[in-house]
């Protein structure tokens, strides 16, 4: 569903009425997200920015016909959020808490998965569609309409990377951050056949980092892909210590497992290109994609 995400797409905000919730309901609507209703049992009946809230999915759904959820509460009550949305019908659902507890990421994917339903998260700062839609709190000065379909771990180092391809006239397709928990929804290979068919992508951008394997079995699926588009790579972590989480839950390496030796061979076989500096991937970027 994300490759057809516009600002027409009916979202609706669960934690609606929270100080943080609030606050992105305000900042998703100002950037032109179609955010029709919020979800609070405690506070159903009032209103949030002017839009109603619901004491649950199922009743915000059948007022507004939504999709889509930005599920903005504590990581505790991220998969009963889940539980809500997935009984409404909602197919796509971003969850931004950090720390959801393992057992119950477990049990949200599996949820997800029978439901043929979408999640991105947990700890994810969203999703956008530049210049239509942003799920999350994507920095706006980082969002720009252009050829190059981003996917990241890092929040942090995306947006930089965002800002710098923004502020030299290049910009973003599709942009999905996956999180930084070791369990979550949505991972790299998932999304490498969304951006290879999406035709307003012409190259991928992948913001990875130590720990886990995602950079390598997105590698794997490159590999294998039919008719790939290339892709620039940026690995974090290159000195992080053994045994020791590099910010994220998920950064964390033990042996030869999710080191940045390991996801810089295996991208390369597959054809990508692992860059050293944030500034030598724009710089590539710049090369390939802007006017001559």
């Amino acid at each position: 569903m994300i490759g057809q995400l516009s600002r027409h797409t009916p979202v609706i905000v669960q934690g609606a009425t929270g100080r943080a919730g609030s606050a992105h309901v305000r900042r998703m609507k100002d950037y032109g997200t179609n955010i029709v209703a919020g979800v609070s049992a405690r506070a159903a009946g009032t209103s949030v920015e002017g839009l109603p809230v619901f004491a649950d999915c199922r009743a915000a759904v059948a007022a507004t016909g939504a999709q889509v959820s930005v599920v903005m509460v504590t990581p505790n009550g991220v998969l009963a959020a889940i539980e809500d949305a997935l009984g409404a019908g909602i197919k796509l659902m971003v969850t931004v808490a950090e720390g959801v507890p393992v057992h119950d990421a477990l049990r949200a994917g599996r949820l997800v998965r029978d439901a043929g339903a979408t999640w991105v998260g947990a700890s994810t700062p969203g999703l956008a569609i530049p210049g239509e839609m942003k799920l999350g709190f994507l920095p706006n000065v980082s969002l720009r309409p252009g050829p190059l379909g981003m996917m990241s771990k890092s929040g942090t180092l995306s947006y930089e990377t965002g800002y710098r391809l923004a502020t030299m006239g290049l910009g973003q397709s599709i942009w999905v951050g996956v999180g930084g928990d070791p369990v979550k929804g949505v991972r790299f290979p998932d999304l490498l056949d969304l951006f290879l068919k999406d035709e307003r992508t012409r190259g991928i951008v992948l913001i990875g980092e130590v720990g886990g394997s995602e950079e390598e079995d997105f590698a794997d699926a490159l590999a294998k892909a039919k008719n790939p588009k290339p892709v620039y790579a940026l690995v974090a972590g290159r000195g992080a210590k053994e045994g020791v989480a590099m910010g994220h839950a998920g950064a964390l390496t033990f042996g030869d497992v999710g080191t940045f030796t390991s996801k810089q061979a295996r991208l390369e076989a597959a054809g990508a290109r692992v860059f050293a500096t944030i500034e030598d991937l724009i710089a590539a970027c710049g090369r390939d994609y802007l006017p001559k």
